[in-house]
């Protein structure tokens, strides 16, 4: 067949088959090799980060795609979009009209790995555990709501919250509420390494060198229950130091599936190419990219510092020299396409205007040129990330009104530097935990945020957010979101760039290849298999 690109619409949900009751003894491919699929995700243990893949501790899209894999939730989101579906469990649902107890039940015969039994006394001991430990920098903000967790007999967790929680489901659908058995995680202590266990659809063996994942290879777990067919028996994924290196790969047949994350050349390339060995699968994706302040820092601490910078910025300039049609510009940190996105940034700033950044930086009486350096990583979001910075830094510098140098660093020197105040101004992207406005703003915003920003607004952490979490109805929560994005907008703790399409290349034998990753970028490789090519 010809060479041809694959473009999955945003409403893929509403086309996508009702999912498999149960998927533990469903499909498979049949034996043969594993499927190989690559990506430029490091996972790397350190002093800093001795424990990457407990889920008391892992907040990043890329371990998080291994925890998916290998450790349950009680929800699921669904194999298209919507809202989340019982998973562990065999149902859950609020029991008052406040969305302040929320009540699971699991299903019957769960079972780890290992084949000992899941009760409600091991979900308690998960969810309880990543809130005792309440690890800097971690995912349990998702867990903020959360009061008491009771549990009836061995099936049965009632979750008592402090406050109305309409996300509360999405958010027992991340890993930081993953299923652990008390057997192999301690209580109050994080579980250094590379061991990974639980009762998802797979088991998962490392390999790896220099304190870094080499490879992890994921065998079908034979005791899986839930709602996920596994549509193959093994899968490997494999890392590599860059996305020409993962490309080579590819060329060379050492892998199946090129992930996380392809250049823009990359795909370019590819969309062109007559090859009729290799698809892209192209999907809506909602990841964003911003630049982050510590607003206690001498040189972006005046609010018009960094009001000047997002009046100078030029996102579609920048969206079209570096991404072109794999981006979009972003004037909110919530996407365009999900429920309660505010134009914030362009309704405050309008157009790039030189006059109006030296107006607000004359008015505010701060010397020109302001001397500033942005920090970025090299190797966590793709290799694009460098050229994306060195239009950054000539967008302001050519103002005049600033004096901008850039500095690149690893990914486990560049977070615990983030995470220690270490830079005034530096560039993060962020995948979603679920695909809510929520999920955009309160990591960010609300205290014990995972940036460890000092930007703290009594009125969107007391009275915003909370409100917003009441409205069960999304659409009805539009006011309050918007009234957070716009405070976003006047204060600049932070300044959206753009937003993110998402792409997958694979040989034309391996099948699934459109529900391999979901809008929040969940990695589904029990959605691959391998049929026939031609």
């Amino acid at each position: 067949m010809n060479r041809k690109t694959l473009v999955l619409p945003a409403v893929i949900g509403l086309l996508a088959p009702v999912l498999a009751a149960c998927g533990g003894s469903d499909g498979g491919s049949g034996g043969g090799d594993a499927i190989v699929v690559g990506t430029t995700d490091a996972v790397t243990a350190s002093k800093d980060a001795p424990a990457p893949l407990d889920p008391a501790y892992a907040y990043d899209a890329g371990i998080w795609n291994i925890l998916r894999q290998t450790v349950q939730t009680l929800m699921i989101q669904p194999r298209g979009e919507g809202e989340p579906v019982p998973e562990a469990a065999e149902s859950c649902g609020f029991t008052d009209t406040g969305n302040e107890r929320y009540a699971c039940k699991l299903r019957e015969g769960l079972k780890f790995a290992n084949g000992d039994a899941v009760t409600a006394k091991d979900v308690k001991y998960s969810i309880d555990r990543a809130r005792d430990i309440n690890a800097e920098g971690g995912p349990v903000g998702l867990l903020s709501t959360i009061d008491t967790v009771e549990t009836k007999g061995d099936r049965e967790v009632i979750f008592h919250l402090k406050t109305a929680d309409a996300t509360f489901p999405y958010k027992l659908s991340t890993p930081v509420a993953g299923i652990v058995s008390p057997d192999d995680y301690e209580p109050k202590k994080l579980r250094d390494g590379f061991d990974l266990d639980g009762s998802g659809p797979y088991t998962m063996s490392a390999e790896v060198k220099n304190d870094e994942l080499v490879s992890a290879v994921f065998t079908k777990n034979p005791n899986y229950q839930g709602t996920l067919k596994v549509n193959n028996d093994k899968v490997e994924l494999r890392t590599y130091a860059d996305a020409d290196a993962m490309g080579t790969a590819l060329e060379d047949g050492d892998i199946d599936v090129m992930g996380r994350t392809m250049s823009p050349e990359q795909i370019e390339k590819l969309s062109a190419s007559s090859d009729s060995d290799v698809d892209l699968v192209e999907m809506p994706g909602l990841e964003i990219r911003y630049l982050a302040f510590n607003t206690d820092a001498a040189t972006v601490k005046t609010k018009a510092v960094r009001q000047a910078m997002a009046q100078i910025v030029n996102r579609s300039e920048l969206v079209a020299k570096v991404y072109g049609s794999e981006a979009e510009p972003l004037f909110s940190l919530v996407p365009a396409s999900i429920v309660g996105h505010s134009n914030s940034f362009f309704n405050k700033y309008g157009d790039p205007s030189k006059t109006k950044a030296t107006a607000l930086l004359t008015k505010a009486n701060i010397t020109t040129p302001v001397k500033l350096t942005l920090h970025y990583t090299t190797d966590h979001y793709g290799s694009a990330t460098k050229l994306e910075f060195e239009q950054l830094q000539k967008q302001l510098n050519a103002s005049g009104l600033f004096d901008v140098s850039i500095k690149g660093e690893a990914w486990k020197t560049f977070r615990p530097a983030e995470q220690k105040g270490a830079y005034d101004v530096y560039g993060m992207g962020w995948f979603p935990d679920f695909p809510d406005a929520d999920n955009y703003l309160a990591p960010f915003l609300d205290k014990g945020n995972f940036l460890g920003s000092p930007y703290a607004n009594s009125e969107i952490r007391n009275t915003l957010i909370p409100e917003s979490r009441r409205q069960a109805d999304r659409l009805s929560a539009s006011t309050s979101l918007t009234d957070i994005q716009d405070i976003v907008a006047a204060d600049v703790p932070v300044l959206p760039l753009w937003q993110g399409k998402q792409y997958v290349a694979a040989r034309d034998d391996i099948t699934g290849t459109a529900y391999a990753l979901n809008s929040s970028s969940t990695l589904q490789l029990w959605e691959l298999g391998r049929g026939v090519s031609g």
